[in-house]
């Protein structure tokens, strides 16, 4: 009988303190051996994720096993492990019993009489009530924390021109003036209110002066000269709970362990402010002047004006990997004024970073038709599409195994990571110890080897991993694109060519006089006339530029 064993824990505390997926799964192969069944190591699932959800990408791989009918049985510790909500638990008993696969629990008989399954909704119920009631009381005892004039966590603690004492007495847990940084800070305000530079002006100011960054990076960014400017702390007012985290719009990594990363403000009345938490090191008439100026400034930027760039995204720099981004380039001549819409590398301007990118200009028109024409031809020959569409869909089936496999072995060098961290802490309690320093030196040494083994691993297994998610084709997506260009392609609106590109995965590489389009659908242009050409590799064609 084939078995699985599936464990999970919640956070990465608890499988360190021991609610230990090992004990999980020590108990599941036993009681798979009571049972009269054998469970090999690559059926033994040890996850870290929140029972709260389905969409965790090791119960994914184990119901696709049960939807295959590759295992007859599936042994979890306890109910609460495999989910904590009843709903999610009822469905899943349910999926697993109509695929044939018997579904045991270490701490617990399953019933699948009515009753049974009420008394489990019911305990499932009350096992999500309880996660909810550890959430509300820490989130209360946050409030009553910023309530009494302490920063909670997650409140941005770490603030440029302070320091933060933490602690929970009388005079911690607050915010102190660092002056060393904080001139910086009223002088990047008296730039702006009283001298007129703009943002870009104080950042390259900043640069030349040699000023030490928040984080100890080479240069100073825009978006950190910003952001210093519109928060409203250095006035001395401090707030907590101003945004909430959601399901982003697109996600860069489908298989993320963390699904809220999007970040949403909250309405001004949510806010709680937190008082004597941050000192002042502007006024208040200081910080509402600021505000006045970048909303002005904002008002009267150029790139506000309602232009379109069809590539917007979809250009890169084959040089340094930025995007290319659009703008309008201005000119005089012959007494009258000239504009006309450019792309550029977004590292070819100094405010971004002093190493500027040399990379080639492009005319907006002029490319995105050369780019939209090779799109319009090859969408014209839907049978050659669909075919390639054919070949891609059965490769896509046969890497997303494999996917999974770098996916386990990521984790696994994720911890092997951890382990090393706790191996060097370990070293150095037993230096002090014992003072044997040719020992630690060589158990140091060795850690260290190891590390830089397994993040070059890492590294290897999460580009594999991306490739993969990258070349997945929007299939449906395509094929719409091919039947509205079938019925009429002078009919496709701006939004209608961007959702095309998108459907393609269009990328257009620019390297000095070259352009080089890569797409979903490789197809040559000889492809056209000889509808059988399929090339291998994912470059369409080269343009001059």
């Amino acid at each position: 009988m084939e078995t699985a064993v599936y464990c999970r824990v919640s956070t990465e505390d608890q499988e360190k303190e021991g609610s230990s997926l090992d004990s999980q799964a020590e108990a599941g192969v036993k009681k798979a051996r009571d049972l009269g069944g054998e469970v090999s190591d690559e059926r033994i699932i040890r996850e870290v994720y929140s029972g709260l959800t389905l969409e965790r990408p090791k119960l994914a791989q184990l119901r696709e096993w049960v939807r295959r009918k590759e295992i007859d049985a599936v042994i979890v510790y306890s109910t609460d492990r495999l989910s904590r909500d009843p709903v999610h638990l009822l469905l899943l008993v349910e999926e697993f019993e109509k695929a044939g696969a018997k579904l045991h629990f270490v701490t617990e008989p399953l019933d699948n009489s009515l009753e049974g399954q009420l008394l489990g909704f019911v305990k499932g119920w009350s096992s999500k009530v309880e996660v909810l009631k550890i959430r509300e009381r820490s989130m209360r005892g946050k409030r009553t924390r910023a309530l009494q004039g302490k920063l909670p966590s997650g409140t941005g603690r770490k603030l440029y021109g302070y320091d933060y004492l933490r602690g929970k007495g009388i005079g911690e847990g607050i915010r102190y003036i660092n002056e060393a940084e904080a001139k910086w800070v009223r002088q990047m305000y008296i730039w702006l209110v009283e001298e007129g530079l703009t943002v870009n002006g104080i950042t390259r100011r900043l640069r030349a002066s040699d000023v030490p960054t928040p984080a100890g990076s080479e240069f100073w960014l825009r978006q950190t000269v910003y952001r210093i400017l519109t928060n409203p702390a250095y006035s001395g007012k401090t707030y907590a709970y101003t945004k909430e985290y959601v399901e982003p719009k697109r996600r860069l990594k489908a298989n993320s362990r963390v699904k809220k990363t999007g970040v949403v403000r909250k309405p001004r009345e949510e806010w709680v402010e937190i008082p004597g938490a941050t000192p002042p090191i502007i006024s208040e008439e200081m910080f509402i002047a600021a505000q006045n100026i970048l909303k002005r400034n904002k008002e009267l930027a150029c790139r506000n004006a309602k232009r379109q760039y069809l590539l917007s995204g979809y250009i890169f720099c084959r040089r340094c990997g930025r995007r290319y981004i659009g703008y309008v380039k201005k000119w005089k001549g012959n007494s009258k004024r000239y504009e006309q819409r450019y792309y550029r590398c977004g590292k070819s301007q100094s405010i971004v970073t002093p190493d500027c990118c040399d990379n080639k200009q492009l005319h907006g028109p002029t490319i995105e038709v050369a780019v939209w024409r090779q799109i319009e031809d090859l969408l014209s020959h839907p049978e050659v599409v669909l075919q390639e569409l054919q070949r891609k869909e059965e490769e896509a089936t046969t890497a997303s195994r494999q996917v999974v496999n770098w996916q386990d072995e990521l984790q696994s060098v994720e911890r092997r990571l951890s382990n090393i961290e706790k191996q060097k802490d370990r070293a150095w309690k037993a230096f002090e110890l014992t003072g044997d320093e040719e020992r630690f030196k060589r158990e140091i040494a060795k850690c260290d080897q190891d590390k830089e083994v397994l993040i070059e691993h890492k590294a290897s297994l999460e580009q594999k991993i991306e490739t993969f998610q990258q070349c997945q084709v929007d299939i449906k997506g395509i094929k719409q694109a091919c039947d509205l260009v079938k019925r009429n392609v002078t009919s496709f609106s701006f939004e209608d060519k961007r959702l095309t590109l998108e459907a393609l995965q269009i990328r257009v590489l620019v390297d000095g006089d070259s352009l080089n389009v890569e797409g979903a659908i490789p197809i040559e242009l000889s492809a056209f006339e000889s509808s059988a050409s399929i090339l291998q590799r994912q470059h369409w064609l080269i343009l001059p530029l």
